[in-house]
């Protein structure tokens, strides 16, 4: 490297931080009155702009044409020689980051002590200058350290594509100003893949000293000036070292150095939303209380001890919806010597025929059978439900009696059937006393 682009490095260098101390600065005085108190608490899943996301970085190091992975070369051995670079940042998450790299500098070797008749490592000396821009994702592999609460080292890989530009010497010829399809372009220009790990260790939570080596696979053997006699693709090597620089608000945690794990555990062991837990428990507790309440029936006649009016009611007692007993009527004595064609009763919302009712049933069989008439039977309802649903149970009642009529031996077509619903009581329906009598059937000829 001679003394003028050393000159340029320190320049380089020398700038960055500039920016960065005068950004960082700015930053440093606007939230200058800021209390620790004031800073930000971020969310595990609160999003990236809770955080300090965006970063500047400057590196030198050393070039090699040998890498770590080996491979074939033109030159057995290497000239180290210094490369230079800046670096922006941007972190997406806790684990990955996009960085664009800006790289110069030169990468030589030598095939020094070797045969000097060997037709394959004719060529003894190469040095090529280069540029180079690339976009890289960055992989941070220690964002997720169980063992501390704040990371202090980040392990972290690379890897991405690029342009290089870059002209070589090779023993003594300079090949600068003979690239392109007319020869007369300065640079030729390649495809590269750089692929990279390092390491980064955390001076404060604004600067970072990072240390890494990266693999640049050139898509093209003219790198070095000289083609040996079979196809390969070039390659050189980066080993760096470095200062990088977060920007944004000190009030905003570093997204580099936070550990989720402990963000998680911190978020569930946080104070207010412990408190609203035990708020909820107790809301919900006495939900429960209220509704145990509800279902609490000490009589156990169904109706809950809020409701029940009528509470103790003795074991077996047919109560109403307020828990009181009903009384229903005592059946009519005729009923119980089986009068032709009085009244048959139901129970609520039936039609099937109560036993006490066959007496009356057989009576008028008895007598439908002997003097041949023709008798209607009239089905009705009580005024609970709908009526659409009274009419259909007044019909059903009225052809249960049908039933039990021709079973017993009435011809079918002396009996006509027809069902009123809840229209026309015989007592009043606003109490169960009436309802009771209205759920009936009766007779006309």
């Amino acid at each position: 490297m001679n003394y003028s682009t050393l000159k340029k490095t320190v320049a380089l260098s020398f700038a960055s931080l500039m920016v960065a101390g005068a950004v960082s600065a700015q930053t440093t005085d606007s939230t200058s009155t800021a209390t620790s108190t004031e800073a930000t608490t971020p969310k595990l899943f609160g999003g990236a702009g809770q955080y300090r996301k965006f970063s500047i970085g400057v590196n030198g190091g050393v070039t090699s044409p040998l890498t770590a992975l080996g491979g074939s070369n033109d030159f057995l051995k290497a000239d180290i020689k210094l490369g230079y670079g800046i670096s922006f940042r941007e972190q997406l998450s806790h684990v990955f980051g996009l960085q664009l790299d800006l790289h110069g500098g030169k990468v030589g070797g030598n095939n020094n002590n070797l045969d000097p008749n060997d037709p394959v490592y004719s060529a003894k000396q190469f040095e090529t200058e280069f540029w180079s821009g690339t976009l890289s994702g960055v992989v941070n592999i220690g964002s997720i350290d169980f063992l501390h609460r704040k990371n202090s080292i980040n392990f972290f890989g690379t890897a991405g594509a690029g342009l290089a530009m870059y002209a070589a010497k090779v023993d003594g010829v300079d090949f600068k100003g003979t690239y392109g399809d007319s020869g007369d372009k300065k640079y030729a220009r390649e495809l590269i893949i750089p692929v990279g790990v390092g390491v980064k260790f955390r001076l404060s939570d604004v600067t970072a000293l990072n240390l890494g080596y990266t693999i640049n696979f050139v898509d093209g053997d003219n790198f070095d000036g000289f083609k040996r006699g079979y196809p390969t693709k070039d390659r050189y090597s980066y080993g760096y070292a470095g200062l990088e620089f977060t920007l944004g608000s000190k009030s905003k945690p570093n997204l580099d150095w936070v550990n989720p794990v402990a963000l998680m555990y911190d978020e569930l062991y946080d104070a207010a939303l412990r408190q609203e837990v035990e708020a909820l428990k107790g809301r919900v507790s006495a939900v429960e209380t209220a509704v145990s309440d509800l279902k609490k029936d000490s009589d156990g006649d169904g109706v809950s001890d809020q409701f029940d009016k009528c509470p103790n009611t003795p074991a077996g007692t047919v109560v109403d919806g307020a828990g009181c007993a009903i009384v229903f009527p005592a059946p009519a004595k005729e009923d119980s010597v089986g009068v032709a064609y009085s009244n048959i009763q139901f129970e609520f919302d039936s039609s099937v025929l109560r036993t006490s009712s066959y007496p009356a049933l057989d009576a008028t069989s008895a007598d439908l059978r002997s003097t041949g008439a023709t008798v209607t039977v009239k089905g009705y309802a009580s005024s609970e439900g709908t009526a659409a649903h009274n009419l259909s149970l007044s019909k059903d009642r009225a052809n249960s009696v049908k039933t039990y009529l021709v079973n017993s031996g009435v011809e079918a077509k002396k009996l006509k059937v027809k069902g009123y619903g809840e229209t026309n009581p015989i007592a009043d329906n606003s109490t169960e006393e009436g309802r009771v009598l209205n759920r009936r059937v009766s007779f006309s000829k």
